[in-house]
């Protein structure tokens, strides 16, 4: 199993540690292989070593399908104009998107990934709010997989596709048909699922502690079964934020009227969903011990270096004390449960 931590590849990283060496010191410390990297926006530093990539998490918008459809309805409700429109993808029409995922996919492929990670979800700033959705699960996930093909098409790509579940619409991995139906759709062979556990912890905002997490987690599994098989990888964190969903969703709060500012306020919200904490309770080694995912990453929230490095080693601690990784790897007796 390679374990990574996720990490933008950007010229402010490196200047964090001081260099990739220091990157790489941190990656041994915590006996990790990689990271898991993610595009930051600008060039990657052409010193980056490959070597320390595991694997690679692709570009998104939240919000796609309408300018993916070319619905200026619906576009225009939402961002006022046109040329709003245009500030905020880049251009008008599929073809902004297909080019930035192509670039992507390229970024991904000179590194030598040996995954990337694709979000099938699709859900506006007011719909991160109210939590009454415009699109149905079926509807994004057909379009997410339509994407998917005209990306994949017409080359022999260095790297397993994994789609990644959300508790937006699209894929959450609760209904088994609607996972079929996504990995039959994309028509990849080495097409293949990264689970969120942190994601999936949020569509079930009834959760009040990490142990009622776990349970729902592994009726999830029990729930797919076979399609189990076809989980590759596991985004580890944690994220109980069900008394927040309760308090500030159902409405629509005051919002700035510029699209940019709206968005800004909206993603400080969703960070408080979405929590990617640590896990503390130890029975989360017998979860991962039952998935046996080739590739884990520590997916967790942290400012800076030592941060993420806290955050990491209380994670991995917490792996520790439910399994003894010597001796066959001993599940503790809680994580039998899961």
């Amino acid at each position: 199993m390679y374990q990574s931590f996720n990490l933008p590849l950007c010229r402010e990283t490196r200047a964090e540690y001081g260099g990739w060496e220091g990157l790489r010191d941190d990656c041994a410390a915590l006996g990790l292989q990689g990271v898991e990297g993610i595009w930051g926006g600008a060039d990657i530093p052409s010193d980056f070593p490959p070597d320390l990539l595991v694997g690679y998490h692709l570009t998104f918008y939240p919000d796609w399908l309408d300018i993916y459809r070319e619905d200026w309805t619906a576009l225009l409700r939402k961002f006022g104009s046109r040329d709003a429109v245009r500030r905020f993808y880049g251009g008008e029409g599929p073809e902004v998107l297909l080019r930035l995922y192509r670039a992507d996919l390229e970024r991904a492929a000179a590194l030598g990934a040996r995954y990337v990670v694709f979000h099938v979800t699709d859900v506006s700033i007011e719909e991160g709010y109210t939590y009454r959705w415009l699109h149905s699960n079926r509807e994004v996930i057909d379009a997410a997989a339509e994407l998917a093909r005209r990306l994949l098409a017409g080359r022999e790509w260095p790297f397993a596709f994994l789609v990644e579940n959300q508790w937006w619409p699209g894929f959450t991995f609760t209904e088994p048909e609607e996972t079929a139906r996504l990995l039959e759709a994309v028509r990849y062979p080495r097409t293949g699922i990264l689970l969120d556990t942190g994601h999936l912890m949020n569509a079930n905002p009834a959760l009040a502690t990490e142990a009622e997490g776990l349970r729902f987690i592994g009726e999830m599994l029990d729930r797919h079964g076979p399609l189990c098989r076809r989980i590759q990888g596991v985004h580890l964190h944690q994220s109980l934020s069900g008394a927040y969903v309760r308090a500030q969703t159902g409405f629509l709060p005051p919002l700035p009227a510029d699209y940019g500012a709206r968005y800004g306020v909206s993603y400080g919200h969703i960070q408080r969903i979405d929590r990617h904490e640590p896990w503390t309770h130890p029975a989360v080694a017998g979860l991962v011990a039952r998935i046996a995912p080739q590739y884990l990453t520590h997916e967790l929230a942290a400012s800076g270096r030592a941060a993420r490095r806290r955050a990491v080693q209380t994670q991995l601690e917490t792996l520790r004390r439910g399994r003894l990784e010597s001796c066959g790897g001993r599940v503790h007796p809680e994580a039998r449960k899961f």
